[in-house]
């Protein structure tokens, strides 16, 4: 997985990666019905490994042909530092509990991460034919618009948010999260709790939401997102205020003129 390998930069790799999601996620749009309604566990299962199933090889091939050499995270749940070099993350159906239940907040997402290291990622929301867009260094766009941060200075006029990573967690990140939700009920303006946290993470990024944590190390929901905020000027770390990487146990995005208040919040309410 050397990035000698590599055979365009990141900047002629763009369109390509556009190109793929735009591919599998009018797929994922076919599939897509709002009212739809699944009766039991079993049926919502059959129902995600089938989207994944339906969409994951358009995905997967134009993207290891653009980028010879690169690794292929296989599993989208999984969390932790990759092994040096560079790997696709993605996640075919972003939000697919959102998708097999009717509702509208899912989209497809391919990451560039080189040496642990988001560069380069394409969100696509099918639905409304949105790209957010990042490289490194480049900034972060909307439908090719740059985008900021919000400006708000203190907690009280916030919007934030969290959510579940993953279905099975420990009964001690529910409690964290409890913990957490209830601190920013009373600090933060409205506090969301939702699935999944590439969504949240776009409204960051964009400045229409101003901070954004979760008890999780779940690469394929954050990666995408810790770039797109950090080109649009926000800050990322863990929730301790560390800088985040793909080891960290946690995760927290804001606007720069209220991380600090984020972090003694949220910091408060884990002693």
């Amino acid at each position: 997985m050397s990035t000698h390998a590599a055979v365009a930069t990141d900047e002629q790799l763009l369109p390509e990666v556009i190109a793929a999601v735009r591919i599998a996620g009018a797929r994922l749009r076919e599939r897509f019905d709002i009212d739809t309604r699944s009766a039991d566990l079993n049926e919502i299962v059959t129902a995600i490994h089938a989207n994944d199933a339906a969409v994951l090889d358009l995905l997967r091939a134009p993207l290891e042909a653009a980028r010879p050499g690169a690794g292929w995270a296989e599993d989208e749940l999984a969390g932790g530092a990759l092994p040096a070099g560079e790997w696709w993350v993605t996640d075919p159906a972003e939000g697919n509990i959102n998708h097999v239940h009717g509702m509208t907040e899912w989209a497809v997402t391919a990451t560039l991460v080189r040496d642990n290291e988001p560069v380069l990622t394409v969100v696509y929301l099918p639905l409304s034919h949105d790209i957010y867009t990042a490289i490194r260094g480049q900034g972060a766009y909307l439908n090719g618009t740059r985008l900021r941060t919000s400006a708000k200075t203190r907690l009280d006029s916030a919007l934030v948010g969290t959510g579940q990573a993953k279905p099975g967690e420990t009964r001690d990140t529910f409690l964290r999260i409890g913990r957490t939700v209830t601190a920013m009920l009373d600090k933060a303006l409205v506090t969301r709790v939702s699935v999944p946290a590439t969504l949240q993470l776009i409204q960051v990024a964009a400045g229409r939401m101003d901070v954004f944590w979760q008890h999780s190390d779940v690469r394929s929901g954050l990666v995408a997102g810790a770039l797109l905020v950090t080109e649009a000027g926000g800050t990322v770390t863990d929730i301790a205020g560390n800088p985040w990487t793909t080891a960290s146990p946690d995760f927290l995005a804001a606007t720069p003129t209220l991380h600090a208040a984020a972090v003694e919040v949220l910091t408060e309410a884990l002693r």
